[in-house]
């Protein structure tokens, strides 16, 4: 117990000592936690330029430009005569889509047509893309009872309400970009930074010694847990002041976020710890986590579904403590799942904790 202890009393002295790592391990998180966040307040895109290319000129077709201006996600910057225009000024910048409302529009709805429009986005930028076609799709949506009412009362029909669909998102209830990226990349900030600082100071050990660092499993433990608690600092600071700050879902289960949380943390430590036992300076670190960061969050398929994963690289980036972490983190903080829901991940990571703390014991026990 008492060389457990000076390991971890050690190993904090060290990290306070060493700048490159404070300013990682603590100063880099909590920056974080305020500038990167900063980039998502607005949650949605709003108030991207459109073009309209009316060739109707009918008075459904004026309705449907006004809807058109009523859209928060859209503003409509001018009409044109001809697509033509339309797409040249796609092509220098000017606007981000389009709407096309071809000649005959009124006269094929109240004949008893279905009608139809053409939406168009601008593709190099997909996020913005998405934007627009979603509210181009908003303001049509809108327009289509009206014009089944009109077609109805022109063919002496009765004209009943239409059905609606209205969507209620569960948990991110803002349907805000920030509060789907963000707590996630929270996770990975804290994984990435714990393994900065860890990969400096063994790093710096190495190079001031000319020898890998050697210690036996109390002094192991205790550098761990060492590194663990700051570990905590970060992950508390994300999951809840920030989450709570910016208004992000969170709280949604505390005792599995703990529990959860805690299995991820000592994983990511032991894995830090065995990867940073082969790096020969402090400057390797920095180029790991340059070389990995997008990796790494793409393949905890967050963003990216795991059924478009190849098998052998889903099967493989369960060795990484972030891929089942930062799901399950997500799942627990953000959604409130139980840890019953989250039993896969939470195995998981148990499996790398013991995994890792073999290698990791290994390595600094070897001579070799």
């Amino acid at each position: 117990m008492s060389v457990f202890l000076a390991a971890v009393r050690d190993t904090l002295r060290t990290l306070f000592a060493e700048r490159y790592a404070v300013v990682t391990m603590i100063g880099a998180v909590i920056l974080y936690s305020v500038f990167y966040p900063s980039a998502y307040r607005h949650q949605v895109a709003s108030n991207l330029p459109v073009v309209v290319v009316d060739d109707d000129h009918s008075p459904l077709s004026r309705d449907l430009v006004r809807r058109v201006q009523g859209v928060r996600a859209v503003h409509l910057r001018a009409q044109v005569p001809t697509m033509d225009e339309a797409h040249r000024m796609i092509a220098a910048g000017q606007v981000e889509g389009v709407l096309w409302i071809p000649a005959g529009l009124q006269r094929d709805i109240l004949r008893g047509g279905t009608g139809h429009v053409a939406i168009q986005g601008n593709g190099a930028y997909l996020s913005r893309a998405s934007t627009v076609l979603a509210g181009l799709g908003d303001a049509v949506a809108g327009f289509a009872p009206e014009a089944a009412r009109k077609q109805a009362m022109f063919a002496g029909a009765p004209a009943h309400a239409p059905y609606r669909l209205v969507a209620r998102p569960l948990f991110n209830t803002r349907e805000g970009y920030g509060s789907a990226i963000v707590p996630g990349v929270a996770e990975l900030i804290v994984h990435q930074t714990l393994l900065i600082g860890i990969a400096v100071i063994l790093g710096g050990r190495r190079r001031d010694t000319g020898s890998r660092v050697r210690m036996g499993a109390a002094q192991l433990a205790g550098m761990g847990t060492a590194f663990f608690c700051v570990g905590l600092f970060g992950l508390f600071l994300y999951s809840g002041i920030t989450s709570w700050v910016q208004d992000y879902p969170r709280g949604g289960n505390l005792p599995g976020l703990l529990l959860v949380g805690s299995l991820f943390l000592a994983a990511t430590v032991l894995f830090a710890m065995f990867l940073g036992s082969f790096f020969v300076s402090r400057e390797r670190a920095f180029q790991y986590i340059t070389a990995s960061s997008l990796v790494l969050f793409f393949l905890a398929n967050l963003s990216w579904p795991i059924t478009s994963t190849p098998p052998v690289l889903a099967w493989a980036a369960k060795l990484l403590p972030t891929t089942p972490g930062i799901t399950a983190m997500v799942q627990l903080n953000q959604m409130g799942a139980s840890v019953s829901e989250t039993a896969p991940q939470a195995v998981n990571l148990l499996a790398l904790v013991v995994i890792y703390a073999g290698l990791a014991m290994w390595r600094f026990r070897s001579r070799a």
